[in-house]
């Protein structure tokens, strides 16, 4: 349905939009000193009358004409300024950017390559001539170790920096009456008693103390969580200081009228510092995927090391090698266990997320996050919708085909010669603007050249005259605001209402008004209204277009419901719940109203223990708990809960929680987490702030958010589209599934390179690979392939949102999780706080690692490692059990058959050579006869540079299968799904031209000890194997699927899940 008549208007100057939110919040909240202790404060001015208030900051005011008084003089304002600091937030303590760096380069895996990178360059030093590889090995080594830490590091400082762009804690300027005269100074410069001026538009600068307004009002949502401008004057009957109409707070906005105040607060000391304050007490937890890595690299380390020093021992013992070869065995066993592209893999996996995120309206500040909000189990949000405001000024009005200016132009000037005055008894002007069909007169009453004067006629009233009986906020997704109201026209009831986007709004109309009627829509009038828009847009202003259309009576009766879905926030719900993730609300709404909305918006479905008593005709205190699916709580009653009805509430699927302050929003995201979900939380206000950062996954809004809530979050929604969530969680999911396969494809190389260096020692064979040639397996082929995952599409999109919360939270997870709270309290004398505090400690660090270097000692550890869980974790026992030992297996069989295949073709060279007369292998003095055939030392350092290259070689082609076997997670390994990825396939012929360069090319083999005669008859020998090896993938998984399919969620009857245009892209 196209509106059929279109106005373009433009402003200059607008207000900054306000915040939404809906959450109340207190004043005592404890305020940071300049020492690092807290004090409470309080606020009581409101309570004190205008002279006593003056007193109190020693400031002469004027009462009666505010605009008259005198307030501080310059140096008092300076005395007080260098006394008590600037009018500033605190910035949250950041670590300087080295330290971080090294933070990250001392992480578990970058020291095991750094260590054996060192051990590299000591063997050098014991043995030159013997160890000369290892100037090339140790270097790379540590190479790596720092370029894992640099990538990580670079996408950090990455997120950072764009968050920075988007704060801006203070405004810059403002203006004060000092010395009797009112100036402009720097926000930051204001102090105790100073006199503010308050402007239409202006973000207030301070707490203040109003002495005297102008219809002034005020936008609380960001602190209190009212979605109305609120009336301010020097007048007060409240004594709550958020209710007080005497008080302007900190961060809020001026957006009608103006007024002055005295600064009675500022910096820290205002209310958004006290709440900000509240942030800086908490601390995220780490997210599943960081958590699980570590415990990865931890077991990977330990076996490693284990295996390197008992083998080690073995050869300085059983083998009797010297130090030297020992050593250089047991840095190769170490080096072949440890995936040394795994963490850059993983890092450059979730970078590639994370920027597809960043194109679907989510900014992940965190890399881990983007993974976190595809495990999200529990979404807790207040955000329904977003509401935008502006301040206007009016500057030209083109209507009716016609230009009009409505403030005073230069005589002669461009605009006034094509440009007429606006004035509203202007018949052409009036019909037109009035956005009625030509039909309805428009009074002709108000005749204004002053843009601040300007004014419909009626407009106080039009709301009363002509009630709303729909709407559709502005928002960034579409750009425009449409509203529905009871008018009577020639046709019908119902009048429609559109503004916005100039561009947008003239995409839905297929007719003009030309002053006396709708005419249709021609090319001339498109040019007419490009060159209008151009003049506007080129003097800088804001413009804006207008449209409406009268409803007809056989379509739209006057009582017409109309139904909407605010940026597709009932479609985004239903989705989250089909996926498994229960979405809770907490609101500073009414609870009536939080759970109409909620009824609205698919987050409650089923009825309440009132509902159902009232069906039944029965006491609530006879209704039984399992009948009760859905909950509603007051904030009042949250202080007082027990244990058991905190356990009873989140038992249930449908929660919201009304009339909530930011305490109890930390509260439940606290007590969420105690149960073991993993909670993500939305938000927009500074109250939001502390939950937001709590949370495991904070989630603030851009442009309507505060500055507070950006930097306590750890993902920003650009648009401020609920539904942009939901697109983070399929995209998280979609993610994990690709880490995954990218996880498992990398460590099923291992097993080859760890059986190249056993064998070395078990059966004396020639080392069938090297530790260079092991680095460039890890950092050269496997690179290319494994990034490749990040691209990969999902294999079945409808099934991904329908599989459960990977770590989802059933009565067996809860009390698995309280036996081992338990557990906790007994080994640490019942104080596990006292524990967690530790670890926030930069001090404990120590502690902690030992603490965890002693865990896998213990019998606790292996029995909770090896317990059944409904847990999919990343590296899970079906991952190591396909890579450690299935895969692991029929590549380290297929890379020996290459390996004996080529030195048998180039040398004639048999397995049993090999073996018997392997332990002095290419040694000095070792020329051996076999069957009538001598063997130089000579022939044997070239038949095992032909066997290394076989190897190598084998162990690429047979990688290149198994990458597409590891592409089915959720499928069968065949189907269109595997070849959709043009990256797979760039990534395959990018790595194999790769391994063949390092065999092939003269010189470069040269560094690696491979020869570039080595036949091609080896590669078809490796490309069997491979064949076997998807051939054994394809029944592996059928005999899974048939004794362990995979599970998706149940179908939640009652969900709305009507397709709005938010939610298909607005096709």
């Amino acid at each position: 349905m196209s509106p059929n008549t279109l106005a373009v208007a433009t402003e200059q100057n607008p207000a900054a939009a306000a915040s939404a939110s809906t959450v109340n919040t207190a004043v005592n909240a404890p305020a940071p000193k300049k020492d690092g202790k807290e004090k409470a404060l309080s606020v009581t001015e409101h309570l004190l009358s205008i002279a006593e208030v003056a007193a109190k900051y020693s400031v002469s005011v004027n009462e009666a004409k505010p605009q008259d008084s005198q307030g501080l003089t310059a140096a008092e304002a300076a005395k007080r300024l260098a006394e008590n600091g600037p009018n500033m937030l605190t910035p949250p303590k950041k670590r300087h950017w080295i330290l971080r760096f090294l933070d990250i380069l001392m992480g578990l895996f970058n020291v095991m390559l750094l260590v054996s990178g060192i051990f590299c360059y000591i063997l050098l030093g014991i043995n030159y001539s013997a160890n000369y590889q290892n100037t090339y090995l140790g270097a790379i080594l540590i190479g790596v170790g720092f370029m894992n830490a640099f990538i990580e590091f670079y996408q950090q400082q990455k997120s950072a920096a764009i968050l920075e762009s988007f704060l801006n804690l203070i405004p810059t300027q403002c203006y004060v009456i000092r010395d009797g005269q009112t100036i402009q100074i720097s926000a930051k410069e204001l102090v105790l008693g100073d006199v503010v001026v308050i402007r239409s538009g202006d973000k207030i600068p301070a707490d203040l103390l109003v002495i005297g307004s102008t219809e002034l009002k005020v936008d609380n949502s960001s602190l209190t969580g009212e979605a109305d401008p609120q009336e301010r004057s020097k007048r007060n009957s409240h004594h709550n200081p958020l209710e007080a109409t005497n008080l302007a707070f900190n961060g809020t906005l001026a957006v009608v009228g103006n007024g002055y105040g005295i600064v009675i607060r500022t910096g820290d000391n205002t209310v958004i510092g006290q709440i900000a304050s509240l942030t800086s007490n908490e601390e995220r937890r780490e997210s599943p995927l960081s958590v699980e890595i570590d415990t990865f690299v931890k077991l990977i380390a330990g076996v490693a090391g284990v295996t390197a020093i008992i083998f080690f021992i073995i050869a300085m013992t059983v083998k009797s090698q010297g130090i030297s070869n020992s050593l250089n065995f047991a840095i190769g066993t170490f080096v072949s266990f440890v995936p040394e592209g795994l963490p850059a893999t993983v890092t450059m996996l979730l970078t590639f997320a994370a920027a597809r995120m960043a194109k679907r309206q989510v900014l992940c500040k965190d890399l881990q996050g983007v993974e976190t909000l595809g495990a999200i189990t529990l979404l807790a949000t207040d955000k329904t919708g977003t509401l935008t405001r502006n301040q206007m000024t009016l500057t030209f009005v083109w209507t009716g085909l016609k230009l009009y200016f409505a403030q005073n132009l230069a005589e002669g000037s461009h605009e006034a010669q094509i440009a007429s005055p606006f004035a509203m008894n202007d018949s052409a002007a009036a019909t037109s603007l009035s956005m009625s069909p030509p039909s309805i007169p428009l009074p002709s009453s108000l005749h204004s050249r002053d843009p601040s004067q300007l004014k419909l006629p009626n407009y106080e009233t039009a709301q009363d005259q002509y009630p709303k009986v729909f709407e559709i906020p502005f928002n960034s997704s579409n750009k425009w605001a449409m509203t529905i109201h009871k008018k009577k026209h020639a046709t019908g009831s119902l009048m429609l209402y559109i503004k916005g986007a100039p561009e947008r709004v003239l995409k839905l109309c297929s007719t003009i008004h030309d002053g006396q009627k709708a005419v249709p829509l021609t090319a001339q009038h498109n040019a007419q209204f490009d060159e209008m828009y151009t003049l506007f847009a080129s003097k800088g202003h804001r413009v804006l277009a207008f449209a409406c259309l009268a409803l007809p009576e056989s379509e739209f009766p006057e009582n017409f419901e109309f139904s909407k879905d605010p940026h597709g926030v009932r479609e985004a719900v239903g989705k989250c719940r089909a996926a498994g993730v229960r979405v809770m609300m907490v609101t500073g709404d009414h609870p009536l109203t939080a759970e109409a909305i909620g009824r609205k918006i698919n987050m409650m479905l089923t009825d309440t223990k009132p509902m159902i008593a009232k069906k039944r005709g029965i006491p609530e205190s006879q209704v039984p708990e399992e009948d009760v699916n859905a909950i509603v709580i007051h904030g009042d009653s949250i202080d007082h809960l027990t244990d058991a009805e905190w356990e009873n509430i989140f038992d249930k699927e449908e929660i919201i929680f009304a009339r909530t302050s930011p305490k109890h929003k930390l509260d439940i995201v606290k007590r969420a987490q105690g149960r073991g979900h993993i909670v993500g939380v939305t938000g927009d206000g500074v109250n939001d702030s502390p939950a937001l950062k709590k949370a495991d996954l904070g989630i603030a809004m851009n442009i309507s958010g505060s500055d507070v809530s950006k930097e306590a979050a750890a993902m920003i929604l650009l648009d401020d589209n609920f539904a942009s969530t939901v697109s983070g969680i399929e995209e998280g999911r979609l993610i994990f599934q690709n880490l995954k396969k990218s996880v498992q494809y990398t460590i099923t190389h291992t097993m080859p390179e760890v059986w190249a260096n056993l064998l070395y020692i078990i059966l004396s064979l020639p080392l069938p690979l090297s530790s260079i040639l092991i680095l460039v397996v890890d950092l050269g082929f496997e690179l290319f392939i494994a990034l490749s995952y990040a691209f990969d599409v999902s294999e079945n999109p409808a099934g991904l949102m329908k599989l459960p919360p990977r770590k989802p939270v059933t009565p067996e997870s809860i009390e698995r999780l309280h036996r081992r709270r338990a557990l906790d309290r007994a080994e640490t004398g019942g104080d596990v706080e006292a524990v967690h505090e530790e670890a926030k400690d930069q001090s404990s660090k120590f502690s902690k690692m030992i603490r965890s270097l002693k865990k896998p000692f213990t019998k606790r550890y292996w029995i909770e490692a090896f317990e059944k869980t409904e847990d999919e974790v990343l590296i899970d026992g079906d991952v190591l059990s396909y890579a450690y030992i299935e895969a692991g297996t029929i590549q380290t069989l297929g890379c020996l058959t290459c390996y004996f295949f080529a030195m048998w073709y180039h040398r004639s060279i048999t397995p049993y050579e090999a073996v018997n007369f392997g332990a002095n292998w290419g040694s000095d003095g070792n020329d051996y006869t076999f069957n009538g055939r001598t063997v130089t030392v000579s022939d044997q350092n070239d038949a095992l540079a032909y066997g290394q290259s076989a190897y190598y070689l084998a162990l690429m082609f047979q990688q290149c299968f198994n990458h597409f076997i590891c592409k089915a997670r959720l499928s069968n390994p065949w189907g269109s799904f595997m070849f959709q990825n043009k990256w797979s396939f760039a990534g395959v012929f990018g790595g194999g031209i790769f391994s063949l360069l390092i065999v092939y090319i003269p010189g470069i083999n040269v560094a690696f000890l491979t020869n570039w005669r080595l036949t091609p008859y080896t590669w078809l020998v490796a490309m069997a194997w491979g064949l076997f090896l998807y051939l054994y993938a394809i029944v592996r998984v059928l005999i899974k699927r048939r004794f362990a399919p995979i599970k998706y969620t149940d179908d939640i009857p009652g969900l709305q899940m009507f397709p709005t245009r938010w939610s298909t892209g607005g096709k």
